[in-house]
């Protein structure tokens, strides 16, 4: 069976940033999408974080129907992130009203009235499938979105600091405390995750739904954040931003480790962020007890690891990065698509080997793509 691992596509967020809303951006995209038994589109789907849930929904819904189209019948998973983690709280919370206790490694979700069932109305002759936390591509290989990293971050993002609030309040062990004691199931830990970190996402969530309709676009809750603790905007702040989904405090080390919500460190450049993301998964890798011996994940955007990075490890697991599909001048830079942060890499699982990361924009410019989206 061939599987193609598409994660962050954001679809819906502010700025036309997204580029599978795009006619030429999805042409590049289509001739893997044909070949593939199997797609997975590995969280963060549509953006829920930046205009109420309808809206959002009104402008995915066809990008997953064309994505289901493509596949030709084929079988199309979702699974739900850290921004699209409201498509799966209902289930959660009905889970949690009956006599089931964890949620394990891979869990099918129905699709009643509701977003999901909107969300992939128009997936066709589509075999759609939802899983969650993540799906077993094959016995060897685990797919996740990757948000659960953010409780083990020393990298003060927003949803780091909310995660060690969370677990303030309810009295539950930090994620940073490495001597703590783990559930004793994988089932439990996947608990334990969405019991301090389900909160977060259903706040950043509620913001976006009391927003006005037509306020303007790209100015997300998070970011509205940052800019009163922080008093304005800079373009560093929009930057680390997309780097891990979230907002990084540049100000708030100090105060989080003085307040016990850390430790954080004060070093935020990319190499630093791409290393505690890493160690930060293989924590979460550890906990879970997945037993894999390749693990795919999303979240930072940082695809890899590339030609020139060493293997990423958890042990003697490898770790893979999907990137995402979105195209954030302010993230890239100026160096392009030989940024490690660069748009459209998918990830091919076949029969065996390990997963092949394909980077299917890598001759675009950051021009081409404006150009693209109408920017």
């Amino acid at each position: 069976m061939r599987t193609v691992i598409v994660s962050d596509l954001h679809l819906a967020v502010g700025a036309s940033i997204d580029l599978l809303r795009s006619e030429p951006i999805r042409a590049v995209l289509a001739p893997e999408l044909e070949r593939a038994d199997r797609v997975v589109l590995l969280g963060d789907v549509v953006e829920l974080r930046d205009r109420p849930q309808r809206r959002a929904i009104e402008l995915a819904r066809p990008v997953i129907g064309w994505i289901a189209a493509a596949t030709g019948g084929g079988e199309l998973v979702v699974v739900a992130g850290n921004h699209d983690h409201h498509l799966v709280a209902p289930w959660l919370e009905r889970r949690s009203l009956g006599s089931l206790d964890g949620i394990g490694l891979e869990q099918d979700v129905e699709l009643p009235d509701g977003a999901l069932r909107e969300l992939t109305a128009d997936a066709g002759s589509a075999r759609v499938k939802v899983s969650y936390p993540g799906i077993w591509v094959r016995p060897d290989v685990y797919a996740t979105h990757g948000h659960y990293l953010d409780r083990h971050l020393t990298i003060p993002t927003m949803e780091r600091l909310g995660v060690a609030i969370v677990e303030r309040l309810l009295g539950v062990a930090p994620g940073l405390d490495r001597s703590a004691p783990p559930a004793s199931s994988p089932e439990g830990t996947a608990s334990e995750y969405e019991q301090v970190q389900t909160p977060v996402y259903e706040f950043l969530f509620a913001l976006a739904q009391a927003s006005p309709p037509d306020r303007r676009a790209g100015a997300d809750p998070s970011l509205r954040i940052w800019q009163l603790l922080s008093g304005g905007e800079s373009r560093a702040a929009k930057i680390r931003g997309w780097l891990l989904g979230s907002v990084a405090l540049p100000g708030a080390v100090g105060v989080a480790n003085r307040l016990g919500l850390g430790p954080v460190g004060s070093d935020l450049s990319p190499e630093a962020i791409t290393a505690a993301g890493l160690e930060a998964m293989g924590e979460v890798v550890d906990r879970l007890r997945i037993d894999a011996r390749h693990v795919v994940f999303g979240h930072t955007h940082r695809r890899g690891p590339l030609a020139d990075d060493p293997e990423w490890r958890a042990g003697e697991m490898r770790l893979w990065n999907t990137g995402s599909w979105v195209a954030s001048p302010t993230l890239v830079g100026t160096t392009g698509s030989r940024s490690p942060y660069w748009p459209g890499t998918v990830a091919i699982v076949g029969d065996s080997g390990p997963p092949e990361l394909r980077h299917l924009l890598d001759g675009w410019t950051l021009a081409e793509l404006e150009r693209a989206t109408g920017r």
